[in-house]
């Protein structure tokens, strides 16, 4: 659970940060990673309360399927031959805001995923999320280069979030109405 979670916000980090410069991507890496610190420590501490929400999965995937949606214009349809292209600060600030709806999204059910499997052992539970933080960012990094050199991996990781949006809207439909 740790790693497929983390592989999924890495995922979303590195195909939105492989649009910028070096410099500009170490920035969206580094303020996407830290989005999903302060995420994962709120909804940590909301953990108790959001298990007996039906539903929250549910929005969780429409969103990821917003953000598939997001991350096919910008990244992959919008990709050029250029190895850098100079963006403006909004792109920027659109490209945070793209990571944080999904650091929400997906950091939500690494919480979930994560309180669960450590249940009353917090230290586990501690351990569990810096373990997945730490994983995302050794992944973004290596994601957002691989992108870059390699076109065929933005759509493995389209893939990827796609599929997980759908596991989150079946996992509440299946509860809801099944």
């Amino acid at each position: 659970m740790y790693k497929r979670q983390a592989g999924d916000n890495a995922i979303i980090i590195g195909m939105v940060a492989s649009k910028f410069p070096v410099e500009q991507r170490k920035k969206v890496i580094f303020w996407g990673i830290g989005g999903a610190v302060i995420l994962r420590i709120i909804l940590t501490m909301l953990t108790a309360y959001l298990l007996q929400i039906t539903g929250l999965r549910l929005v969780g995937g429409l969103l990821l399927l917003y953000i598939v949606y997001k991350l096919y214009t910008d990244v992959i349809k919008g990709q050029s031959d250029e190895e850098d292209v100079k963006v403006d600060n909004s792109s920027f600030m659109k490209a945070i805001w793209t990571v944080l709806l999904a650091d929400f999204t997906m950091s939500l059910d690494n919480v979930l995923g994560v309180a669960g499997a450590a249940g009353d052992h917090y230290m586990l539970l501690i351990f569990g999320l810096a373990l997945s933080i730490v994983l995302m960012a050794t992944a973004a990094n290596l994601i957002s280069g691989w992108i870059k050199k390699y076109k065929w991996i933005a759509w493995a990781g389209l893939l990827a979030i796609l599929v997980v949006a759908v596991e989150l809207i079946y996992t509440d439909i299946k509860i809801l109405f099944l």
